[in-house]
């Protein structure tokens, strides 16, 4: 990164992160030894050590280079000024070991010793990792969490509609959407056809009342496809063993439900924290999920980025070049934040849907025989660059004003707009 040289610091530390203990290669910049030591992964082991550091070099910055971004021991030691935490992706440390060691050997002390040459040789290429005010790291975490839980919702929805085919498949045609409370407790008050057959008609529709489901026409047909049902089987080495099964996805998928509603709670409260949301609630399609997402894909601290270039980079929707003598080929970027790309790709998907240029755009192209992958992140690829303007700007999109830009550069995708 920019503004950090091997110079500024004392000594250069490169750390083999492992789940009970880290392995330690220290470098001092102004000698040609180093020093191998192992600490153990305890709050107190990495206090004490992060300490003895400032002893050893008092009024003087350190930096440790690391393979990680996140996680626990960057939680640990990011909280000590003394330190200086650069990342290095492991792909790069690989690559290195392989390139000097064509035996293909491994062992953390050198992996270690590894990272200290890479920064010795490489500190302004790598990132320095600078921790975002708290309410920005905290927004950062639930968005991910919560994105980690709608996707586990996903597959246990995915579970239950598969086990259900086995002896209960009208179920879910009494149900559009799976991931809900109200289908959540229909099955575990009636988890069989024969249980709900049953029920008295104003039983049923009490639940479907207390529930919010106020669409008469809608329960009518429920209650009257419930009482014409066939079951698809009546063997009982069938039914018992997958009621069972659903019994238990369905108590799963209702803690998942409610746990994400509770994440939506702190997700809307860390969001109106942030001075940036009224840029990010401006966005086309981003909505109450989205727009955190971007906010924090972006973060506060506008030096972050010098360009929409290197975001475009960092986040892996920049493709990537590659040139052997009079070849030249594009592909997708492998090494980046999976969450941070998902992020942008996600939101030119519903963009689509709200804003003129965007929708144009798309159909552009797609006249033009592109595929929807390709043309989503051909998207995200442009909105990025204009986001990042406002970003830096200080300023909300205004979709007005980016058509009379449009119109004045003579844009020919307005002219494929209103055709």
């Amino acid at each position: 990164m920019k503004g950090y040289d091997v110079d500024n610091f004392a000594v250069l530390i490169g750390i083999d992160w492992a789940d009970k203990k880290h392995d330690i290669c220290e470098h001092p910049t102004h000698s040609d030894k180093y020093h191998y030591s192992i600490i153990e992964h305890k709050p107190e082991a990495l206090h004490e050590w992060a300490m003895s550091l400032k002893q050893r070099y008092p009024n003087q910055k350190i930096a440790i280079v690391c393979e990680l971004k996140k996680g626990p021991l960057i939680y640990a030691l990011a909280k000590y000024d003394h330190l200086t935490l650069f990342t290095v992706n492991p792909s790069t440390v690989a690559k290195y070991r392989k390139a000097f060691t064509p035996s293909g050997a491994k062992d953390d002390p050198s992996d270690a010793l590894i990272q200290v040459e890479i920064l010795t040789l490489h500190m302004d290429k790598l990132s320095v990792i600078a921790p975002e005010s708290v309410t920005m790291r905290t927004l950062a975490q639930l968005v991910e969490y919560r994105r980690g839980l709608v996707q586990d919702s996903v597959d246990l929805s995915n579970k239950i509609t598969a086990t259900l085919k086995n002896y209960y498949p009208q179920a879910l045609e009494w149900f559009g959407e799976k991931d809900t409370i109200i289908f959540c407790d229909f099955i575990q008050k009636w988890p069989s056809l024969a249980k709900v057959k049953k029920a008295r008609k104003q039983t049923l529709l009490d639940f479907f009342d207390s529930h919010n489901s106020h669409y008469s026409e809608v329960n009518n047909a429920r209650i009257i496809s419930i009482k014409s049902a066939m079951p698809l089987t009546e063997d009982k080495g069938v039914i018992e063993p997958n009621q069972m099964l659903v019994e238990v996805l369905i108590a799963q998928s209702k803690v998942l439900l409610k746990g994400i509603e509770k994440l939506d709670k702190a997700i809307k409260s860390a969001y109106k924290k942030q001075h940036d949301k009224v840029i990010f609630d401006s966005l086309p399609g981003a909505g109450p999920q989205l727009a955190p997402r971007l906010l924090v894909a972006f973060g506060s601290n506008r030096e972050r980025y010098h360009d929409a270039t290197e975001l475009q980079q960092y986040a892996g929707i920049a493709p990537v070049i590659e040139r052997s003598g009079k070849k030249m080929w594009t592909h997708w970027r492998y090494s980046c934040p999976t969450f941070l790309r998902q992020t942008f790709v996600e939101w030119a998907g519903f963009s689509i849907r709200y804003s003129f240029w965007a929708k144009a755009y798309y159909e552009q192209q797609k006249s033009k025989g592109k595929p929807h992958n390709s043309i989503i992140r051909s998207l995200a690829f442009k909105w990025i660059r204009i986001v990042f303007r406002c970003w830096k700007t200080n300023t909300p999109y205004d979709e007005s004003k980016y058509l009379e830009a449009l119109k004045r550069r003579g844009s020919p995708l307005l002219t494929f707009a209103i055709k």
